[in-house]
């Protein structure tokens, strides 16, 4: 790969321009381009969605446990064979899977649309509110 120019090889951003022959610009955006380009997020935007993540693990791995320990609990204390103990563990297990990944995609699916109903500006409201 040649260097011309002494430039490092780093890429100098999403709209950065280079000329090429046919005076075109490639990074250039046209109007239609930017209307329908997504916005870049911000620091403060992935950090939320970084927290949003977090909870969401946190919160589905503690309502997994209770869930099991539900349905897996009494094994603890009644006089149960072993099949019915080991029915018990394995539809706790599932059940616990189950209320794992649904709590998992209802936090992300409601925090992405409180974000999406959210002004893109600062200071700005949207039509509706």
């Amino acid at each position: 790969m040649e260097n011309h120019g002494g430039s490092s090889g780093r890429s100098r951003g999403p709209n950065a321009e280079h000329s090429h022959t046919d005076g075109s610009a490639r990074g250039a955006r046209t109007a239609d381009e930017a209307r329908t380009a997504p916005e870049r997020r911000t620091q403060a935007q992935r950090d939320a969605m970084t927290v949003e993540i977090g909870y969401a693990l946190l919160s589905a791995a503690f309502v997994a446990a209770v869930a099991f320990g539900t349905v897996a609990g009494p094994t603890l204390f009644l006089d149960l064979s072993d099949t019915a103990v080991r029915a018990l563990a394995m539809t706790g297990v599932g059940t616990a899977v189950l209320v794992f990944a649904v709590r998992v995609v209802t936090v992300l699916v409601r925090f992405g649309r409180e974000t999406a109903a959210q002004p893109s500006q600062p200071g700005r409201t949207s039509p509706d509110s």
